[in-house]
């Protein structure tokens, strides 16, 4: 199977209309983001049979086609490159209204918001990660006494990003948004400087990194509307020393009279009501969760939850969303062998299966979706089956007051196992989560055997054109295709 960058890269391109066809382009740990000028233009038949293509999801003028981490970041870079190309060598391209009036037809706000919010974090999940890993290990060796002399200079290297998590935020954000990045940044640093101390507002002293991302996100975004506000109306000669002066003054007082405070009220509501949920109703909050987390990651719009996960982790070391939402790919994993039992007549399933289960088993859902239980149908139906009973599982045990989270987002299934905290020790927390993916494997399995026909045909896809095979030298390492 070829997967070189290149050829992909001008496959992907071919059947979604050429580089003129496309008027942006990102990408997150795996999927290729597109917004398409003429969507009509697009062979999403032709686009899925691509070898390397794990999926794809077309939502009017935005394209994502699934390709798996790694690969995603050199594909990427291999579209973005014959795209800007096109626009440097002046190839012709569909006229600014045509755009203009398919980006209005086929973007709600609430969906471009969702995007957006997207941009943002997105960029931040490998420091996330990485930080995360580095946390956790940080806390064994301070829990077990060994190499007393590097857990601190540990615990620093892990906590460095995180404390300035604010600054990054407001950095991106201003990029997202139409401003200078750096103003941003400099707006978004107010939330976490420790002079704050000294401000009161609305009769309480603030406290540095109160409303955490919330607040960065609101002050950057407000610093962008006050930049462009000024750039059109400030003089030449005087534009780039009052531009940035006024960028940073003005929302950086009210990020302090009004913002930190106002984000630090949500982000402690948020805190409350995820611990408050899982303590009161945290079987049934589980369920409905991990039941539902397959169709938000289908269509992309799970990304709306990484600032809420990033929220957890600043007030509490851990998100407990995160190892309840997991249990979506458990009950996927379940399904995939369910199907690879009963359908022993269908050789080209099983080898699909076969390629994307140790991707699937890592966190990594997007071939199993695209590739097995959604052109099935049912299975894909019995797997939020199993997610919703790992979800249960996790939630029961936070009513009984043992709280299972991860220290970070991005990884999870067997990956996530390296990031779990909670408030009981290590091995009771890694205990509890691994019973929640047997409970998803075993509730999936069981769920897809009885209900599925040993004769299924696979919906969706034609017998002579098997389903796009993820390559086996190619699988992920531990990093999660959920965000």
């Amino acid at each position: 199977m070829h997967t070189d960058p290149a050829f992909t890269a001008t496959a992907v391109l071919t059947h979604l209309g050429g580089p003129a066809n496309v008027t942006s382009v990102t990408h997150c740990m795996t999927r290729l983001r597109l917004t398409l000028a003429d969507p009509d233009a697009a062979d999403g038949t032709g686009l899925r049979a691509v070898p390397g293509v794990l999926g794809v999801v077309a939502d009017g003028a935005a394209w994502q086609i699934v390709l798996g981490p790694g690969v995603v970041d050199a594909v990427t870079d291999q579209v973005r490159a014959r795209v800007e190309e096109g626009v440097q060598t002046g190839r012709p391209s569909v006229g600014a209204d045509l755009k203009e009036d398919l980006r209005r037809r086929n973007s709600t706000p609430f969906k471009t918001a969702l995007r957006r919010i997207a941009n943002v974090f997105v960029p931040l999940i490998p420091a996330l990660i990485g930080c995360g890993i580095l946390a956790g290990l940080g806390g064994v060796l301070q829990n077990t006494g060994w190499l007393p002399g590097l857990t601190p200079a540990l615990t620093t290297v892990a906590s460095a990003f995180m404390a300035l998590l604010a600054v990054f935020v407001g950095y991106n954000t201003a990029q997202e948004f139409g401003g200078t990045p750096v103003l941003g940044a400099a707006v978004a640093a107010v939330v976490v400087y420790p002079g704050v101390a000294k401000v009161t507002a609305f009769g309480t002293q603030l406290a540095p990194g109160q409303g955490g991302v919330l607040g960065a996100l609101a002050a950057a975004f407000l610093a962008t509307r006050v930049e462009r506000f000024c750039r059109g109306r400030v003089p030449e000669t005087l534009d780039v020393l009052l531009t940035p002066t006024v960028t940073v003054l003005v929302p950086g007082l009210i990020t302090l009279y009004g913002l930190m405070y106002a984000a630090g009220t949500v982000a402690t509501a948020i805190g409350a009501a995820a611990n408050g949920l899982l303590a009161t109703a945290g079987a049934p909050a589980g369920l409905l969760l991990g039941g539902l987390f397959l169709p938000l990651v289908m269509l992309g719009l799970h990304q709306a939850l990484i600032p809420i996960h990033a929220t957890l982790i600043q007030q509490q070391g851990y998100t407990v969303l995160l190892p309840l939402l997991s249990m979506a790919g458990a009950g996927q994993v379940g399904a995939a062998l369910a199907v690879y039992v009963r359908l022993r007549h269908d050789r080209s399933l099983r080898t699909t299966i076969r390629s994307a289960l140790p991707a699937g088993l890592l966190g990594v859902g997007e071939p199993l979706i695209y590739g097995v239980s959604l052109p099935l149908g049912r299975p894909f139906l019995t797997a939020c089956a199993g997610g919703a009973a790992g979800g249960a599982f996790i939630g029961a045990f936070a009513m009984l007051g043992t709280k299972v989270g991860a220290t970070a987002i991005g990884p999870s299934g067997w990956a996530l196992f390296p990031l779990l905290s909670g408030n009981r020790s290590l091995a009771a927390t890694a205990a509890i989560y691994a019973g929640g993916l047997l409970t998803g494997y075993t509730v999936g399995f069981l769920a897809t055997w009885l209900t599925l026909p040993r004769s299924a045909p696979h919906q969706g896809v034609p017998p002579e054109e098997p389903p796009p095979q993820p390559d086996p030298g190619q699988q992920p390492t531990g990093l999660s295709g959920n965000l």
